[in-house]
């Protein structure tokens, strides 16, 4: 992911590499994710434990005190853009550090948990469901285990020094930050391609050289022919003249003498020629060392530049809203708006709906470890379901198999009056809980939402949407409460959000294959006469005068192509009538 203006600050550099790894370094993230899902939404699922205690200590109702999570919540989520933007420019490993500094003071929410579920989802592409849910556990494991245990230290020291342990506890974000190394792929095909467009010149120079020495050495075999075929003559001409005796003796001597002669030549030829045989391959090795260096250092100026493009400003667009023009990511957004009112206000009321029902406070305090326990099973069954062959194509309807569950139990919890009923209940919401939570940010990756490209810019947008639900979701549910003086009724607005959320889950997938909004398409037909051979002046007649990118100027051409072909099919008819 490029990032705008000045290079991040990387603790630990990039990891190159030519597909998603599905593993790797992706493990440390994924364990550096459970940790910031402890105390980032597993605090907040927690926060119930102090409800009571504040409602005593400042005299309030349960609608003003339930504003507390709410405003958390909506900080959290509205801040969405700001972590997006602050991520493409500075990355993740600045930002989620600086999260954790700001989340033990009570901020910083929107800086840890966003960044750090974008980048675990580019390390995993098969994978990605099943260790997303997986690692998204923490959440579940802080309601199981730390919930009863912040319960007992608030009995000993007060709730206000328990929230200042919890904000200790949570500055362990800065070092999960610290381990969020950038990923960037690099396919394999590119990098070829550009290895191959490096060297032409290399390529060029050396089979250059090598046509020259082996002209050379032609050159040079020829000569030294030559030279040793001149000697010889001169060497008979000397003998001939310098001899008293008839010519025909000296004729003999020399026909006697030129097998050594000419065997004493070849030898001389072959070794000046295995000589400068020799010097070529050796200047041809020396070449092609060069040449190797010179490929390890361009490759190595390759992969720097990349990852100088990768960490630097190509792309200066720090958020992308032009997301919002997509139909099915809209739909996508209304769908988390309406199911976040039912995310959170079960485990802030389902301790007092459980009294309100004739439990103990001691045994109504286990609803939230119900919860919790079920959700983690809830996690990895749809981690393991969503990695299946038969399901990879059908995640949305999975996901809106669980939203119509988790309607129906919710109703669920308004009709029953005891304990194992309420804690059926608690078990069968934090099953399909845990099967949303973990999926609904992560689908956005999918192609039939967004797509992993965008879905940095995406996740912000989506998540800031889905605040204004977040925000008023626990006041409704308080308001209701104070009005009925029944903790159910919070259940009702949470069943009835969930239930219009389905609708809006269910239009997303023929959203996005344009069944229900049409893409624009600029191109009309109005250039088919041309594609048909018709001439341009014929073309410009029948061209609409209205503006083509319209449906009637669209409609205006298809009408004025049918009836020029008409035409054009009687014509010939005519002809041969005549």
């Amino acid at each position: 992911m490029a990032r705008c203006g000045a290079k991040g600050t990387c603790f630990l550099g990039p990891n190159v590499y030519p597909e998603a790894p599905d593993g790797g370094w992706g493990w440390v993230v994924a364990g550096a994710f459970f940790l910031v899902e402890v105390f980032t939404y597993g605090t907040i699922k927690s926060f119930g434990i102090f409800l009571q205690d504040l409602m005593e200590e400042f005299g309030e109702t349960n609608s003003r005190v339930s504003w507390i999570v709410s405003i958390c919540l909506f900080v959290m989520t509205f801040s969405g853009p700001l972590s997006s933007a602050m991520t493409n420019r500075f990355g993740f490993q600045l930002v989620v550090m600086i999260g954790g500094l700001l989340i033990s003071s009570g901020l910083g929410f929107c800086l840890t948990f966003l960044p750090t579920l974008t980048i675990l989802s580019q390390y995993f592409n098969h994978r990605r469901a099943l260790v997303t849910a997986v690692a998204s556990t923490g959440e579940s494991l802080s309601m199981f285990a730390l919930a009863p245990a912040f319960s007992a230290l608030r009995d000993h020291i007060g709730w206000r020094h328990t929230m200042a342990v919890i904000g200790a506890l949570q500055s362990t974000i800065i070092i999960c930050g610290a381990l969020l190394r950038p990923i960037i792929i690099k396919p394999r095909e590119t990098h070829e391609a550009e290895t191959d467009r490096a060297y032409p010149k290399e390529l060029e120079a050396l089979s250059t050289q090598e046509n020259v020495e082996s002209t050379n050495s032609k050159d040079s075999m020829t000569k030294n022919t030559s030279h040793a075929q001149i000697s010889l003559d001169n060497e008979r001409t000397i003998s001939s003249v310098s001899t008293g005796d008839s010519g025909v003796q000296s004729l003999k001597d020399t026909d006697n003498s030129r097998p050594e002669e000419w065997t004493l030549l070849h030898k001389e030829a072959r070794l000046e020629t295995e000589e400068i045989s020799v010097e070529s391959s050796m200047a041809k090795n020396r070449v092609c060392e060069k040449n190797k260096d010179s490929e390890k250092q361009v490759i190595k100026d390759e992969e720097k530049k990349l990852v100088d493009e990768k960490l630097s400003a190509k792309n200066c667009k720090l958020l992308d809203f032009s997301i919002l023009r997509e139909c099915s990511f809209i739909l996508y957004s209304l769908f988390g708006l309406f199911a976040t009112l039912g995310f959170f206000a079960p485990h802030l009321y389902i301790i007092e709906l459980s009294v309100s029902r004739g439990v103990e406070r001691d045994h109504a305090t286990y609803m939230l470890s119900t919860m919790a326990v079920a959700e983690i099973f809830g996690r990895f069954f749809i981690g393991w379901i969503l990695t299946r062959r038969l399901f990879r194509k059908k995640k949305l309807l999975v996901l809106l198999a669980c939203v119509i569950m988790i309607t129906a139990d919710l109703v669920g919890f308004t009709l029953v009056t005891e304990f194992y009923g309420l804690a059926v209940c608690c078990a069968w919401y934090g099953f399909f809980m845990g099967t949303l939570a973990c999926t609904h940010i992560p689908m956005l990756a999918e192609d039939d939402v967004v797509g992993i490209e965008r879905m940095s810019s995406a996740a912000g947008v989506y998540v800031s949407i889905q605040s204004f639900a977040g925000l008023a979701g626990p006041p409704l549910g308080g308001v209701l409460v104070d009005v009925t003086q029944n903790y159910g009724s919070a259940f009702y607005s949470c069943a009835a959000g969930m239930a219009v959320s389905a609708v809006f889950l269910g239009l997303v997938k023929p959203a996005k294959r344009g069944l229900l909004c049409r893409k624009r398409n600029s191109k009309c037909p109005e250039d088919v006469h041309e594609r048909k051979g018709y001439p341009e002046e014929h073309s410009a007649v029948h061209k609409p005068t209205n503006s083509t990118d319209s449906p009637e100027g669209c409609s205006e051409v298809d009408a004025s192509l049918v009836h020029d072909q008409a035409v054009a099919a009687s014509v010939p008819e005519v002809i041969r009538f005549a």
